[in-house]
């Protein structure tokens, strides 16, 4: 494990301390846990974004190759 030292802002801290003291879990379990969501919850975040980045990417082929089909479709 590795040790960090950080400020928390005065309202954050009270409502954590509120929080975890109801759950009856420690501090350092009670914050390794939040980060662990939080890290979790951003990475779905960039997977959108770059979902998003590469979907434009390949939708004018993708229109290209519809309008391929749909061309092949009439001929026959």
């Amino acid at each position: 494990m590795k040790n960090i030292s950080l400020k928390i802002d005065d309202l954050v801290f009270r409502e954590t301390e509120k929080i975890r003291e109801q759950m009856n879990q420690p501090r350092n379990r009670y914050i390794n846990e939040a980060i662990a969501f939080y890290n979790k919850f951003q990475r779905k975040k960039l997977l959108e974004k770059k979902l998003k980045i590469e979907s434009k990417l390949v939708k004018a082929d993708s229109m290209e190759i519809l309008k391929d089909f749909e061309e092949i479709d009439y001929a026959d």
